[in-house]
């Protein structure tokens, strides 16, 4: 009789915090479209879970905090929140959850907390967003990805707009191919279907409707042969998916009428390389108008190994980059016109090269020639696992160096770029839809004898999590990126 009533309890405790979730659900959607405000859950999104997801994500919260947070502690935040006149703004619930809860009494109230800690953020005039339209040229892996990621960051519309799509055609009957082409959108053998609808419009033949977005479908064989203006578009960014040119020279073909800026989703030559989070800064709005947001692997070891630079000193170190298989790569042994990658990508661990350890002297220049790196393709369809061994100017533990990239990824200035784990379970296909450029997997730091050799795991989803870090760095040069509360 007891277990049956302790059954009861708990399935009782269960549907009450999920209707707290549904409540919690509620109001995040009010604030994301009727006042451009996100609440994020320790990084991770809200709007669009399922209530137990939300109940999951409270308790991943752990990772960082030791003190459980609660849903109803979230509730209530985000309903305070909605009273609040606030401008534009991502907030983290999670990380105001953990100061609330330390506050030991310090406001009267849950609304006397917020007006606090939230006080830069009020007045709707403090971020005025400007909208900036987006073409993709380009859809391929990296470039579908970005559609679908643009048009659930739509919201009310005020920051990134998707309005075209550039394709080379490969059909002669094009309306086929863009059928095709939309149903690679609508579904993905790693990242599962789109949640929304993709229409083709009905007064329109060469214009997808996504989730409400109107897309125009370009087809051209050349960047040189578009007019954006035709196309109702003005001071766009290009952002250039394809990597068939990745200097300025040719890159600088994509301003064209109605062009303002233009993005790479490669390492790029000749233009400066930005990892966002770690020297975005230098970009130059006036005069940089072609850029590089470099490669994924570069995107997931910078900002660990700025935050280890910067408290411990790198000397030397290796970056050896387990790189999940890429449509490089032949899926059985045919011509490559590059050592061992013609060997059959499913069935083979490929030794191969890597730009990435040298492409980090570009992001953080005192660096060059400390750094060396490999990379191995392995038979996996999607996430990467980068492993830095780095030699530093001072002692160090193993408790002190997760300490140090914890609080990296929870207060500092990477808590978009850098995940954390503690799980001893963790493998890749756990780090598939993330949207940190890593996560960092503290179990397995190692340390050498002499006390300064440090060896860390770095998970990445080089698909997803890379292209969830492009846009932020698209947001930034667009200067449409909201206020921040992490």
């Amino acid at each position: 009789m007891k277990e049956i009533s302790l059954h009861k309890m708990a399935l009782s405790d269960w549907r009450e915090m999920e209707k707290a979730a549904l409540e919690l659900l509620q109001i995040v959607g009010e604030l994301r479209f009727d006042h451009s405000i996100e609440l994020l859950l320790f990084r991770r999104r809200i709007y669009d879970s399922r209530p137990s997801e939300v109940l999951n994500n409270h308790l991943y919260g752990k990772n960082y905090v030791k003190q459980p947070i609660s849903v109803y502690t979230s509730l209530e935040l985000a309903q305070g929140i909605i009273k609040m006149n606030l401008a534009p703004s991502r907030i983290d619930i999670g990380t105001l959850a953990t100061h609330w809860l330390k506050s030991n009494g310090q406001f009267a109230n849950i609304d006397e907390f917020l007006q606090h800690h939230l006080s830069e953020h009020i007045g709707k005039d403090k971020k005025v967003l400007t909208p900036k339209d987006v073409v993709l040229y380009g859809f391929g892996r990296i470039g579908r990805l970005a559609a679908r990621r643009l048009v659930e960051m739509t919201g009310r519309g005020e920051q990134l707009r998707l309005r075209a799509i550039v394709i080379r055609p490969k059909m002669s009957d094009r309306r086929e191919e863009l059928r095709k082409r939309t149903s690679l959108l609508r579904r993905d053998s790693v990242h599962g279907k789109f949640r929304g609808t993709v229409n083709v419009a009905h007064d329109a033949e060469d214009e997808l409707i996504i989730n409400g977005n109107r897309v125009k479908m370009i087809f051209a064989g050349h960047p040189t042969e578009i007019d954006y203006t035709e196309y109702g578009i003005q001071n766009a960014l290009v952002i250039d998916n394809t990597g068939v040119w990745r200097d300025k020279e040719g890159l600088s073909l994509h301003l064209r009428p109605g062009i303002s800026q233009v993005l790479l989703t490669a390492p790029g030559k000749g233009v400066p390389n930005i990892v966002h989070g770690v020297n975005q800064k230098s970009v130059n709005f006036k005069e940089d108008k072609v850029l590089s947001a470099a490669s994924c692997t570069t995107n997931a070891i910078a900002p660990v190994i700025k935050v280890i630079d910067d408290a411990y000193g790198i000397e030397q170190g290796h970056v050896e980059s387990i790189h999940a298989y890429t449509n490089d790569q032949n899926l059985i042994d045919n011509f490559h016109k590059k050592p061992r990658r013609g060997r059959g990508a499913a069935v083979n661990m490929v030794l191969t090269s890597t730009g990435a350890a040298t492409a980090i002297a570009k992001v953080l220049p005192h660096l060059e020639g400390k750094l060396t790196g490999n990379a191995i393709r392995v038979p996996t369809p999607n996430v990467s696992l980068a492993i830095l061994n780095l030699q530093v100017g001072k002692k160090v533990t193993v408790e002190a160096v997760n300490q140090l990239i914890k609080d990296s990824a929870l207060h500092g200035a990477f808590v978009e770029q850098i995940g954390y784990s503690t799980s001893q379970d963790f493998v890749s296909s756990d780090a598939v839809g993330m949207e940190s450029t890593c996560v960092f997997d503290a179990p397995s730091t190692k340390i050498a004898a002499d006390e300064k050799t440090i060896t860390m795991y770095l998970w990445y989803d080089n698909e997803y999590g890379y292209t969830c870090q492009v846009l932020r760095f698209a947001k930034y040069i667009s200067q449409v990126r909201r206020l921040r509360y992490y």
